[in-house]
């Protein structure tokens, strides 16, 4: 039996968008300058316009990548992409998803981060807190959008 993954499309692209948004809203608005301090940043500086372009690109590219692996891995948990039942309610698949993704995945980084680069704890709470609310948006729109 394969399963029968379905990927929407719009989805993919909404859920990067706000995705995107989030990160801006976390890293600038609300932790920001605790942020750059943590991370050693001369906030003074401002970034030449080609660089941003290209940080934009790449942070963009990269969550569109993790947005479509996501609607896979969120999708072959449920019973019915494997005409084995009915599903459970979305937004279970979409906190499970997430959830997982970011424990097995996001926080050993960040573990990583902690112990090889010697970065603090608690930018280690700023970066995986951003990661795990990020990553529910990310498993509740797909998880509802199918």
């Amino acid at each position: 039996m394969h399963p029968n993954i379905i990927i929407h499309w719009p989805a993919i692209i909404v859920t990067t968008i706000v995705s995107f948004a989030f990160g801006g809203l976390w890293y600038m608005t609300l932790f920001g300058n605790t942020w750059a301090k943590l991370m050693n940043c001369d906030v003074s500086k401002k970034p030449e316009p080609a660089a941003m372009r290209k940080s934009f690109a790449l942070q963009v590219l990269g969550l569109f990548l993790m947005t479509y692996v996501m609607a896979h891995s969120g999708q072959v948990w449920r019973a019915s992409v494997w005409g084995a039942g009915a599903d459970q309610a979305d937004h279970i698949y979409g906190f499970f998803n997430g959830f997982f993704t970011w424990l097995g995945f996001f926080v050993p980084m960040q573990f990583g981060k902690v112990s090889w680069e010697g970065r603090p704890w608690k930018l280690f709470v700023i970066n995986a807190g951003h990661d795990f609310i990020n990553l529910q948006i990310i498993g509740q729109i797909l998880a509802h959008w199918h």
